[in-house]
Parts: structure tokens; C-alpha cells; sequence
């Protein structure tokens, strides 16, 4: 049986990367209010330890995950495959 590869969304938290449909900034004011919605239905994944959020990860699964991390730095390690936790995630907040 394969190991499931996973995203390391920030602070010690992961998505499987094979659920992952999409990386959205979280800057736009229609993200914003999308967050805000799921935040009162209470559907919202918040993984980002009350640090800004950077990124709205949609997975397969209609789950929406909040990440501290921004979307270019995830996508990076989606392509490279690094899910260390490092200084890297650190300096962003």
C-alpha cells in the first residue's frame, strides 16, 4: 500500500496532496467573505495557530483549510515535495 503524500500547510498541520483542488490567495474581497461564511457555519479548517491568513486551500472533499503559509510557498513544496518545517515558515509570519 502507498504512503499518502502530504502538504505541510503550516505548523505542524498537513493536507493529503492528492485531495487538494485548488491554492487561493486569501487577499480578494470575495475570499474574504467566502472565509467569513464558513467561519459562522463552522466548516472552516483554521490552520493557521492565530496567525494571518496567506492562503484558502479547496480540497476534494469540499473541506476549505486556512493557511498561514502563502500560496506560492506551498505550491513550491507541492512541486518540490519539501514538507519540512523550518525557518522558512518562521520568517513569514
Amino acid at each position: 500500500m502507498p504512503v499518502p503524500t502530504v502538504l505541510n500547510v503550516g505548523f505542524y498541520n498537513y493536507v493529503l496532496t492528492d485531495k487538494i483542488v485548488a491554492l487561493v490567495s486569501s487577499e480578494s474581497a470575495p475570499m474574504r467573505r467566502l472565509v467569513q461564511t464558513l467561519r459562522k457555519e463552522g466548516t472552516l479548517i483554521d490552520a493557521t495557530q492565530g496567525r494571518k491568513t496567506k492562503c484558502v486551500i479547496f480540497t476534494t472533499s469540499s473541506a476549505v483549510v486556512l493557511s498561514a503559509i502563502s500560496q506560492e510557498t506551498l505550491s513550491k513544496r507541492l512541486t518540490v515535495g519539501d514538507n519540512s518545517v523550518g525557518q522558512a515558515e518562521e520568517d513569514e509570519n
